[in-house]
C-alpha cells in the first residue's frame, strides 16, 4: 500500500498490464551487468508510527479492519533517499502487510516493509523488504507498540535507517504499480533479501490485521525481473 496522497506518473486503472504486487519465479529473473545501481544514503531519524485508516466514513470503522489499512512509519524531511541513474527519491515513509504481498516462488513470508521514496518529480520508488522470523532488528523496535486505529500515533526514538535494510544486497527490479486503489503505475520496485524479525512482533502486527493486508499477486504479463547491485 501506498498512500493516496503519493502520486505516480502512469494510469489509474486496476488490471493494466503492469501491476502489483508480483510472484518473483526464477523463470522470470535475468542479470543485466548494466543495470543501474541503486544507492542508499539513509542516516537516523525519530519516527511517527500512525494508523492509516481507508474507512472513515464507516461508523463502525475505528473497531473495523479495512484490507488496505496498515502502520504507517513518517520519516524526518531529508533523513534518507536513494539514487538510482541519477534521479533522487527521498524516504517519506515505511509501511507493513501481512502476509508479504510479494511472493517468492509462489511463497509469501509473514510480513513485508515497503519504503516509500519520491522524486522532485513526483514519481515513487519502493522498497520492498521481505520479513522474516528470526534474531531482534530494528523493525522490532519499530513496531514495538502499535497505533491503534482512531487513536493517537505513536512517537519513536531515532532508528539508524540503515538497519532496516539487510545485510545482503541482493536485489531484484521491476517496474509495476501501487499495490492499493488506484492502483496507478509507473512505480519503481526494489525487492531485497529477507530481514529478520521477532515472532512476538509478527504476532502482534497478526493480531491486528487478523484478516491480513494484502493484496493478491498480479500477472506479470512478460515482464522481467532484474537482478542489480545496490551499494
Amino acid at each position: 500500500m501506498i498512500a493516496a496522497s503519493f502520486v505516480a506518473v502512469g494510469t489509474a486503472e486496476s488490471g493494466t498490464p503492469k501491476q502489483s504486487p508480483v510472484n518473483v519465479t526464477p523463470g522470470a529473473i535475468r542479470l543485466d551487468p548494466h543495470a543501474p545501481k541503486l544507492d542508499v544514503t539513509y542516516g537516523s531519524s525519530a519516527l511517527e508510527l500512525k494508523y492509516i485508516r481507508k474507512d472513515a466514513a464507516d461508523p463502525n470503522g475505528c473497531a473495523t479492519r479495512n484490507h488496505e489499512e496498515t502502520e504507517e512509519a513518517e520519516v524526518q524531511p531529508g533523513a534518507g533517499h536513494v539514487t538510482v541513474a541519477g534521479t533522487r527519491y527521498d524516504l517519506v515513509q515505511f509501511h507493513f502487510h501481512t502476509p508479504s504481498e510479494h511472493q517468492f516462488g509462489g511463497r509469501n513470508t509473514p510480513l513485508e516493509m515497503h519504503l516509500v521514496h519520491r522524486s522532485a518529480e513526483g514519481k515513487l520508488l519502493v522498497v520492498g523488504v521481505p520479513l522474516v522470523v528470526g534474531s531482534h532488528s530494528v523493525v522490532d523496535d519499530v513496531l514495538a507498540k502499535l497505533s491503534p486505529e482512531c487513536g493517537e500515533p505513536v512517537e519513536i526514538e531515532p532508528i539508524d535507517l540503515n538497519r532496516l535494510l539487510p545485510a545482503s544486497h541482493d536485489t531484484l527490479h521491476y517496474t509495476g504499480s501501487l499495490t492499493t486503489a488506484p492502483f496507478t503505475e509507473g512505480v519503481e520496485w526494489y525487492l531485497t533479501c529477507e530481514q529478520h524479525v521477532s515472532a512476538a512482533t509478527i504476532a502482534r502486527f497478526k493480531g491486528m490485521f487478523t484478516a491480513g493486508n494484502a493484496r493478491a499477486t498480479q500477472p506479470l504479463n512478460g515482464r522481467t525481473i532484474v537482478e542489480v547491485p545496490r551499494i
